[in-house]
């Protein structure tokens, strides 16, 4: 298993859908291109909405990690803008 360097967190446990996404690419938009976030979230909507909408984006989604207690790890390496 490929070990990542994450160099920040976002817990989106507290809200719902469409805020979860909101709130994960808000932490994305802070970090620099390349860059990994680890977005905790619950499972259900937001492990099916999360995900596909960072890819949408253009990010590069890395894992998955199921925690065992409802809630998921994702992680996420920036890709830069092609604007």
């Amino acid at each position: 298993m490929a070990e990542f360097h994450i160099t920040d967190t976002v817990d989106i446990t507290d809200v719902v859908c469409p805020v979860t996404f909101v709130k994960a690419k808000v932490a994305l938009e802070e970090l620099d291109d390349g860059e990994i976030l680890s977005i905790r979230m619950n499972d259900g909507e937001p492990v099916q909405n999360v995900p596909r909408s960072i890819k949408e984006e253009g990010h590069q989604i890395l894992k998955l990690i199921d925690n065992g207690d409802g809630t998921y790890h994702l992680i996420v390496r920036k890709v830069e803008d092609e604007e």
